[in-house]
């Protein structure tokens, strides 16, 4: 892995909502560092630097804290809602011989033979949790899918792990399948695959109706009858 390369931090005195805004006006990251039994503290970050790091794939950081150099794992990235700007960071105090527990991209790469099939691949998952050495982090890990056919799946126990890298993750946790797509229906298909209705509630409601019918013609023939007995 590529050494990143050492961030400068400033110590902030405010770690408030207000001041957090200045800081991200400024080009600036509101940041937490904590672990080793230490007290957390609340530094900033230049957002670039930070960023272009992050981009290269290190979570494993050098900063620099007035005139001492920690090493830092990025444990949590805060976006905003659109999930576009980075609004604050949680980094974790971290030496070299230390094990960890990290959550790693998985890369799937190439056309599966299904999908030449009628197939498609669902990635149900992209990540897995592994434990290792601060040292030995991954940045992600590749998996090709080229070979996978109709009814195959990836589990997370499939991953290869490089020496020293332990899974953390269910080793049963569906990670893709490839399976057939399912057959779209037109309205009219779907309509005639619908049950008709039974004879007999058909039946029915004709009886009821024809009921209906005669107790009003019943109830009209009743008044004219009753005049004619007013009359005699």
């Amino acid at each position: 892995m590529e050494k990143a390369q050492v961030l400068k931090a400033e110590v902030r005195q405010n770690s408030g909502t207000k001041d957090s805004a200045k800081l991200r006006k400024q080009g600036q990251i509101p940041v937490i560092v904590y672990g080793h039994k230490q007290k957390p503290m609340s530094i900033s970050l230049d957002k670039r630097s930070f960023v272009d790091e992050l981009h290269l794939g290190h979570r494993l950081m050098e900063v620099q804290i007035a005139d001492k150099k920690e090493t830092v794992l990025v444990k949590a990235v805060q976006y905003d809602h659109l999930g576009s700007e980075i609004i604050h960071v949680d980094l974790m105090l971290v030496d070299a011989t230390e094990v960890v527990k990290v959550t790693v991209p998985i890369e799937f790469k190439g056309t599966a033979k299904g999908t030449h099939e009628g197939g498609m691949v669902e990635i149900h998952s992209d990540r897995i949790e592994v434990e290792c050495q601060v040292t030995n982090i991954p940045e992600r890990i590749t998996y090709s899918i080229k070979e996978m056919v109709l009814g195959d799946s990836i589990h997370a126990k499939d991953i290869p792990l490089a020496e020293g890298v332990k899974l953390i993750s269910p080793p049963e946790m569906l990670m893709a399948t490839c399976h057939e797509v399912a057959e779209v229906k037109t309205t009219e298909e779907l309509e005639a695959a619908m049950p008709a209705a039974p004879e007999v509630i058909t039946a029915a409601k004709e009886e009821a109706e024809e009921g209906a019918e005669g107790a009003e013609a019943k109830e009209s023939k009743e008044p004219k009858e009753k005049k004619k007995e007013e009359k005699k």
